[in-house]
């Protein structure tokens, strides 16, 4: 009897209308136990090579970490992957919420959909039961009328709904999905994907819990308990839980390391306006979670009178559409996230987008006449907003900037490059390299283009005294200061990729184990041991991510990305102009250095690719035929 996982894929084929199922057996789950990994296997496995990321042909995974829907704080992640629209590399974006608990309950590990259907549909799963249903009614509306209209059809107000926006049908590049309107698959546009499969929504609703499924529930059950009572007294996550993430404004300004005028500056004049004391003051009205998770980091928000059915803006979107832009209207961001989370656009990339807008047109790259008379300077809230309308729609200038800032600076031509912040086709995320070097490395080296969630934070490991340090401790770590580009760094930075890899095939959230946050690696192995009975090691689970990470990195080698796409924007290489740390910046040689060290820890090639006798070691030999 298989434990932990259900051995159940769904195959969905849009295009032939059919549904099948697929079991697999104990030996494939060691491998591939969940989430990313099971992603990245059917991507590599199944999906021919140089596939147009639109085509019918393309793959959409939605799969299960292996502890997602266990009763613990931060078991909630999926992850949703296909071959980005954005990047054309392998794309990867993981959600929490309740969507994945409610696929689990139902009985599935993971969904494989290809094909486009001839007219817009939904996916309806209740458990074995799965059809797939018209959705003409739904294209082009809001997602709460979508998520209501879905519910009443089917009586039933606790069904979870998956679901794409306008952004995803008019396939923006960087269009992303959300579960229960608050949780979201950001980044990749893998909600671009969807659309192009005239998909519309997958609603889920399962019977069957976790713990039924358990090779030994008592554990799992206890540390729920333990957990729930810790999120109180750990430093981490009771600050998660008293501000959410739009708590690291203060933090990070006051380092010089928050992202401000398309990356020109770390710190910026109107931060009192954005502090976690004015947006608690004007903004918040509750703090809500994801399933079973005590955190409860999600910020809700009243905005005109009423509380909006989106969410409040994280830390990411506060500063993509804020002081990136220029902007310190509080109220404006909350608006402008809801309008994000209404379309459907991942924040990072449309703040990103619009500031490097900004930068055009403050160039002379762009003027009025393309802009249909805007003025898309730094600091123009309405012109932020209207921005995200047009992008959303893909109308005037929204059209190209809809498409990214890689391929809106090929177009526009001239310093238009140099102001695109991006890797690997995927803008950049809130974090500043020039403070945290090894998140530096993480953008560069990251399979889905630039990724602040690939590796713990330099500064959660720099103290040796820290209670995160010493989480992370065990899992062979060294503290390093945060802006030391070394082989010490490199080593630590491959030790917590395969964590953090491991984390999103466990189905966990980067809130949840240590080094970040108040779940200790014995604990995870713990909940890995008694979920599926196997007698795995601290070693084991690193590996379980590493193997991961290698075959995502096997899919963008055979579709031709190598060393010299494992870079970062010049400016990065150049000096911050304010803030605590200006004056900063990565040297280049010193950058170049650590990746070839980390190239040699990862068993890979000079070109960054996995060697045969690592995919070897690794039980993925056959990946390195993948290309064939």
């Amino acid at each position: 009897m298989s434990y932990g996982y259900t051995g159940k894929i769904l195959r969905v084929d849009l295009t032939r209308a059919t549904i099948q199922i697929e079991t697999r057996d104990d030996a494939f789950y060691r491998l591939y136990p969940g989430g990313k990994a099971i992603a990245a296997y059917f991507l590599v496995r199944e999906l021919p090579p140089h596939t147009e990321p639109f085509a019918p042909e393309n793959r959409l995974m939605l799969a299960n970490g292996l502890l997602t829907g266990a009763p613990f704080s931060t078991a909630t992640r999926y992850t949703a992957a296909a071959r980005s629209p954005l990047t054309r590399a392998y794309g990867e974006s993981e959600a929490g919420g309740f969507w994945g608990p409610e696929l689990r309950m139902a009985g599935w590990d993971a969904i494989l959909i290809t094909g486009r259907a001839e007219s817009p549909v939904y996916l309806w799963i209740r458990d074995d039961h799965v059809e797939i249903r018209d959705a003409r009614h739904l294209w082009g509306r809001d997602p709460l009328e979508v998520q209501e209209t879905i519910r009443t059809a089917h009586n039933d107000p606790l069904i979870r709904v998956l679901q794409i926006g306008i952004a995803g049908e008019n396939r923006v590049r960087y269009a992303a999905l959300t579960n229960d309107l608050r949780h979201f698959n950001g980044r990749n546009g893998i909600g671009a994907v969807m659309g192009s499969k005239n998909l519309r929504a997958i609603a889920v609703r399962g019977t069957t819990r976790y713990l039924d499924r358990a090779y030994d529930p008592q554990p799992i059950a206890e540390l729920g308990r333990a957990l729930a009572q810790r999120v109180k007294v750990h430093p981490q996550s009771w600050d998660l839980q008293d501000k959410g993430t739009p708590g690291l404004m203060d933090s990070l300004n006051a380092a010089g390391i928050l992202p401000t005028r398309n990356f020109h500056q770390g710190a910026f004049e109107g931060i009192d306006a954005l502090r976690w004391v004015e947006y608690e003051k004007h903004l918040l009205t509750a703090r809500r979670s994801c399933y079973a998770c005590a955190v409860r980091c999600k910020r809700e928000v009243r905005l005109d009178g009423q509380v909006s059915a989106y969410g409040g803006p994280e830390y990411e979107t506060l500063d993509s559409l804020g002081p990136n832009c220029g902007i310190g209207d509080l109220h404006a961001l909350a608006r402008a996230n809801e309008l994000c989370n209404r379309y459907l656009l991942d924040s990072i990339s449309t703040g990103s987008t619009i500031a490097f807008a900004m930068e055009c047109f403050e160039h002379g790259l762009i003027g009025l006449k393309e802009t249909d008379g805007i003025e898309l300077r730094f600091g123009n809230a309405d012109a932020m907003l209207k921005m995200i309308e047009m992008i959303a729609r893909r109308q005037g200038i929204g059209d190209l900037l809809a498409e990214g800032v890689r391929r809106a600076a090929e177009t526009i031509g001239g310093d238009a490059r140099e102001f695109a912040m991006h890797v690997k086709g995927q803008e950049l995320p809130m974090h500043d390299p020039r403070g945290k070097v090894g998140i530096g490395i993480g953008y560069a080296i990251s399979e889905n283009g630039a990724d602040h969630l690939t590796s713990a934070h330099d500064p959660t490991i720099a103290n040796p005294d820290s209670i995160t340090f010493k989480g992370g401790q065990p899992l062979g770590i060294e503290a390093v200061p945060s802006r030391e580009l070394s082989e010490r760094k490199v080593r630590n930075y491959y030790i917590l990729e395969n964590w953090t890899s491991a984390g999103k095939v466990l189905g966990l959230c980067f809130f949840g184990p240590a080094p970040r946050s108040f779940i200790q690696v014995d604990e995870v192995v713990g909940a890995v041991r008694a979920a599926t009975g196997w007698d795995v090691t601290t070693q084991d689970i690193l590996r379980i991510g590493e193997r991961a990470t290698n075959l995502a990195r096997m899919f963008n080698a055979r579709e031709g990305f190598s060393h010299k796409d494992d870079t970062l924007p010049n400016r990065l290489f150049q000096p911050l102009e304010n803030g605590a740390l200006a004056g900063a910046f990565i040297s280049r040689p010193d950058f170049e250095r650590a990746l070839v060290e980390l190239y040699r820890l990862k068993g890979w090639d000079a070109k960054g690719t996995p060697t045969r006798e690592k995919l070897r070691e690794l039980g993925i030999e056959w990946a390195a035929d993948s290309s064939q």
